[in-house]
Formats: C-alpha cells, sequence, structure tokens
C-alpha cells in the first residue's frame, strides 16, 4: 500500500535533516495518513480512504464526500476516488432527470 492520500494526491517527500553544524542528511516527510470511513449521501452507503488529516478537513469544510468530489480533479484522486466519483456522478444524473 503506497503513502499516498486517495483523495489529494499528497505522497512522501524528501529532503535534509540539517543539525546544528548544518550537515545535511537526507530524510522522509510522511504524509498524516489516516483510515477513515466517510458516508456518500448520493449513494447511501459508507467508503473506507486512506486519507491524510489535511483533505479530512477539506472533505468536512466542503460539505461532506460528495461535494468534495464533484470538485476535486481526476488526476489528483486514486483510482478507487475516481470509480467512486463517476458513481456519484451517474446517480446525480439519474436524480436530475427524475
Amino acid at each position: 500500500m503506497s503513502r499516498r492520500c486517495e483523495l489529494t494526491g499528497k505522497a512522501v517527500l524528501s529532503g535534509h535533516l540539517v543539525s546544528h553544524s548544518n550537515r545535511k542528511t537526507k530524510r522522509k516527510f510522511l504524509p498524516n495518513l489516516c483510515n477513515v470511513t466517510l458516508q456518500s449521501d448520493a449513494l447511501g452507503r459508507s467508503v473506507r480512504l486512506r486519507i491524510t488529516a489535511h483533505a479530512l478537513r477539506s472533505v468536512e469544510h466542503r460539505g461532506g464526500l460528495d461535494s468534495f468530489l464533484a470538485k476535486a480533479k481526476e488526476d489528483e484522486l486514486s483510482q478507487n476516488a475516481r470509480v467512486l466519483k463517476r458513481e456519484i456522478e451517474k446517480k446525480a444524473i439519474v436524480a436530475s432527470a427524475e
């Protein structure tokens, strides 16, 4: 399982740990990943995702998983999240046609 947020695409970064004497050694900056279960109102079911704490705050700020995925770019999302986005869009089209 990769260390990448399924919604924002945030991943591991590399850089230097700089000591007081200004020596530089390689280190990794890991994203703060959380396993969460989010409720999709359009699909009527819950979805398990591995997202960063920042993405969780963004989802709550935008008003839920459905509205977050509606505004999200396709290239940032994981394959699982892209499938969810398409399912939600299909449900919205069917609901608007009725």
